[in-house]
């Protein structure tokens, strides 16, 4: 059984020592951590929300695992991939070095090639303290809920994507040159060995990045499942790892998007994870190769199961469509002061889409920068149900927050002025001026939302009615439409219980309209 223990170090103020970093201001050792795991959201359901927990971290209490960065491997793919790899991992331990991290190198296999360097010795010479039964051997251990869900790629050709695929074959004799090893580092592949080690030191925190992410980070004995399960505060850095995974084989999606895919499982079943952006201050690093559109859902509020329903659209969107999804999950809860906060907005830097389904909010002023500079670019935006209020906190934010207030006429062009009551079934029909729209294609109207239409007539004259929404006794409301906010495209739709997510119709129009924000072709779903 897994086991997670985030103890927050304390802050240790001293002037001049604080980093000028783009994204935080942790001080010199310590470092700003944002952890996220995904968590059942009811027993049984089969359904995750993502959670991110923000913590510091006592440099001089954390180390690194690198993990089977080798100069060679058997496939041609992976040792291109290493390579490239390579370069932002030497970055990040060095700026972690500097803060006081322990770098541990663990090329396995490779160990004898170190006889006789300082860093090998020192793992060597660690007094061994007492290890847990099993930390030198693989884990392929797993907890009960991950027992109850199938492994999301299949291996079992070894996982080289190239073509024709490679022959396997032992190829590696050290970690690859441009990774630096320092005298003050560690190089070890023993779990006994790097156990003592870490224990010597009082090391809690651990940080794993490498190769590959669905096999050997994941099982040697070094690896996530041996950390979380003896008790480590362990984490997969996410950005900074590959995956050995045949894009011709199960569930046959991009070789990028099989990486993801392991990542979600890890996030669920194993750990938490990172990006290196907590050690470089950057933004996080991404394949030269990875060509895909990328889609950064913004989910904060407590009223209709965004925080259950997005993750299953957005795994639908990654696994048929072959986009890329990021979901920065605020606060789901009506509660304070966590209520306003919300990070990792820096994901809209290179982001192609962003999805707003947030409830009155006022975010941090820097978080909320993103944002407005993402629709300064001329970006797409889709927003849905109650981003038509997701900026207008009515005051509640704290003092370094910020509102958006007039963010429905303005980017939306909706004019929300309230709801009508719960009971009656709205019934969703085509707009009356509307002619043949992408958005609209292959969704059959009339279909039912069961939650309360909102009131948002008069819309601005720049926007254009796709559906209209009725209950008995009240006037016709919009429920779809499109918008300009400057040279973006946007969409809304005052749409978005979980129930509606249940409906094909409304996930036809939003897949859709997620491609024609983007003024993108629609693929054929896999």
């Amino acid at each position: 059984m897994r086991t997670w223990r985030f103890r927050a170090a304390l802050l240790l103020v001293a002037v001049g020592l604080l980093a000028g970093s783009l994204y935080g201001g942790a001080s010199k050792d310590t470092l700003d951590v944002s952890l996220r795991s995904r968590v059942e959201t009811r027993q049984g359901s089969g359904r995750f929300r993502v959670v991110r927990q923000e913590a510091e971290w006592q440099a001089s209490k954390t180390a690194i695992i690198i993990c089977d960065m080798w100069n060679e491997h058997w496939c041609k793919g992976a040792t291109s991939r290493v390579s490239e790899l390579a370069g932002p991992i030497n970055e990040a331990v060095s700026k972690a070095r500097d803060k006081g991290v322990l770098i541990i190198h663990a090329p396995s296999g490779t160990i004898g090639h170190y006889d006789g360097h300082p860093a090998r010795k020192r793992a060597q010479s660690a007094p061994k303290t007492e290890t847990p039964k099993e930390i030198s051997k693989w884990c392929t251990i797993k907890a009960e809920l991950e027992k109850r869900f199938e492994y999301p790629i299949d291996q079992s050709d070894g996982g080289c994507d190239c073509r024709p695929q490679c022959k396997q074959r032992t190829a590696w004799t050290s970690q690859i040159d441009s990774i630096e090893i320092k005298d003050e580092d560690a190089i070890s592949d023993s779990g006994v060995e790097i156990w003592s080690l870490l224990e010597q030191r009082g090391i809690d925190n651990v940080i794993l990045m490498g190769v590959h992410t669905n096999m050997c980070v994941m099982g040697r004995p070094f690896g996530l499942r041996n950390m979380a399960r003896y008790g480590k505060n362990v984490v997969l850095a996410r950005d900074l790892t590959d995956t050995m995974y045949n894009s011709r084989k199960r569930p046959f999606v991009n070789h990028f998007t099989g990486t993801d895919l392991i990542v979600e499982h890890i996030e669920k079943f194993i750990c938490p994870t990172i990006t290196s952006t907590a050690l470089t201050g950057k933004p996080r690093f991404d394949f030269k190769n990875d060509k895909r559109l990328k889609v950064v859902f913004i989910s904060a509020e407590s009223e209709y199961g965004a925080v259950e329903s997005l993750p299953v659209f957005a795994h639908e969107l990654e696994t048929n469509y072959g986009l890329r999804c990021e979901i920065l999950q605020g606060t789901n809860t009506k509660a304070r002061p966590g209520r306003h906060e919300i990070s990792g907005m820096e994901a809209l830097i290179n982001a192609d889409l962003a999805v707003v389904f947030v409830r009155r909010r006022a975010f941090p002023a820097d978080q909320m920068k993103y944002l407005r500079d993402f629709l300064a670019r001329g970006k797409p935006l889709i927003g849905l149900r109650t981003a038509c209020h997701a900026f207008d906190a009515k005051g509640d934010g704290p003092k370094d927050h910020v509102e958006w207030p007039k963010f429905d006429p303005e980017v939306l062009g909706g004019n929300y002025h309230g709801h009508h009551g719960r009971g009656p079934k709205t019934t969703v029909v085509l707009a009356k001026t509307v002619e043949a729209h992408p958005i609209l294609a292959g969704v059959q109207t009339p279909f039912t939302s069961a939650a309360p239409l909102y009131e948002v007539r008069p819309l601005t004259k720049a926007t254009q009615a796709l559906l209209i929404g009725s209950i008995p006794g009240q006037e016709a409301e919009p429920v779809a439409w499109t918008n300009r906010y400057k040279k973006s495209r946007v969409f809304f739709s005052s749409l978005g219980s979980v129930d509606d997510f249940n409906n094909p119709q409304f996930r036809r129009m939003l897949i859709n309209a997620v491609f024609w924000a983007m003024d993108k072709p629609l693929p054929k779903a896999k």
